[in-house]
């Protein structure tokens, strides 16, 4: 089925089982990326057309040469690929092809899209509005709560929030999403078989048990979290979002390459700036540098998206309607409520709260435990609160 000047592209089905293992095998064969892929079946027309194609037809496809072709020739199957398939059955996985409707259309607009996921959970029309929220595994409670904060209010205003499960600021921005009542999609650098970090399993079975989102990898089946896959992984990261959020972050180190993975793709990048002394500065280094767009809360994001900002707001506003205002709590006893009325969004130290409310230390500390309990109160390192 190969394809010549002037012939009208054949329609391929991608629900069809045999071209589904043909582009799985070709991810498969040595020396093959995504870019190879997807030039092959452009020109072929298909997987299965690439796979039967003799050696003079392959070299004849940009940017493959006689070894490329060799090793697509040399390839067989020797029950690799059903394993695949038998593998994503028993996580109830499936494969979701470039071909396929339901692919993210923001991903194929990228420079070097996969040519398919393995997707757990669902993919939906409204994940096209969504926003990437990324930063430093060792996260410092500064950047755990942007993440947190900047998560839910984006959630709430009706985007997908797009993260990588990893320690601190991905995670962080997951549960958000999650508690917040919205939808996350959770890109890995293993196969959606291998969970890493394995501590994190609680969030993918939130993700799927409550269908809020989907885990999705572009790496096979059974495939290891090896440092080489993060990279390739936080492409897809940036290109399944309108735009990048950097909680804190490093000079260096996964996140800012997700930025510069997004700068790459034209999208947006925003920063939330780090203390002068922290040496969490790499989002100021962003910022300075003119790299990514200095937000402090949600509406500086949505200013900058514009009317990508307006469509979502809109849709969720139509789909879940106008957030209502949370009650204030009614079963606190006396010293709860002086507690609960002295603390804001911002942390407070138990000193200050002793100060205003009139009680000793070991009395507050005991209150203060019995709001968190209630899910009223948070509490920070060195004895700071704020409220939940």
């Amino acid at each position: 089925m190969l394809l010549f000047p002037g012939a009208p592209a054949p329609v391929i089905d991608p629900a069809d089982p045999a071209e589904q293992r043909a582009l799985v095998a070709l991810a498969m064969v040595p020396g093959i990326g995504p870019g190879r892929i997807r030039s092959l079946v452009a020109v072929m027309g298909s997987g299965q057309a690439v796979l039967a194609a003799p050696m003079r037809q392959l070299k004849a496809v940009d940017g493959v040469g006689r070894q490329t072709a060799e090793a697509i020739l040399k390839f067989e199957d020797d029950g690799t690929i059903e394993k695949q398939f038998e593998a994503a059955e028993r996580v109830d996985a499936e494969l979701i092809t470039m071909h396929d409707p339901r692919f993210p259309a923001l991903l194929m607009q990228i420079y070097d899209p996969p040519p398919f996921l393995w997707v757990r959970g669902k993919l939906a029309p409204e994940d096209d509005q969504a926003i990437a929220i990324v930063g430093t595994r060792k996260a410092t409670d500064y950047g755990r709560r942007a993440a947190e904060h900047f998560a839910g209010g984006l959630v709430e205003r009706g985007f997908t929030i797009v993260s990588g499960l990893a320690y601190g600021i991905d995670i962080a921005a997951q549960r958000a999403a999650l508690d917040t009542g919205g939808r996350t999609i959770a890109v890995l650098g293993s196969g959606v078989d291998r969970i890493y970090p394995a501590a994190h399993h609680e969030v993918i079975r939130r993700i799927i048990d409550e269908d809020c989102g989907a885990v999705v990898s572009e790496f096979p089946m059974g495939a290891n979290p090896d440092a080489t896959n993060f990279p390739r992984r936080n492409r897809i990261i940036a290109g399944l979002s309108l735009g990048t959020l950097v909680a804190e972050s490093r000079e260096s180190g996964g996140a800012l390459i997700t930025a510069f993975e997004a700068i790459e793709q034209n999208r947006e990048v925003f920063a939330v700036p780090a203390p002068f002394h922290s040496e969490m500065s790499g989002t100021n280094h962003l910022i300075r540098k003119g790299h990514a767009a200095l937000v402090m809360n949600v509406e500086d994001v949505l200013e900058e998206l514009g009317g990508f900002a307006e469509a979502a707001s809109a849709h969720a506003v139509s789909a879940r309607g106008a957030p209502a205002a949370q009650p204030e709590p009614t079963d606190l006893n006396r010293a709860e409520a002086k507690l609960y009325d002295a603390l804001g969004s911002e942390p407070i130290h138990l000193d200050a709260l002793c100060a205003e409310t009139g009680l000793d230390a070991p009395s507050a500390l005991v209150y203060l435990l019995s709001l968190e309990f209630k899910g009223l109160v948070r509490q920070l390192a060195g004895k700071q609160f704020f409220r939940a």
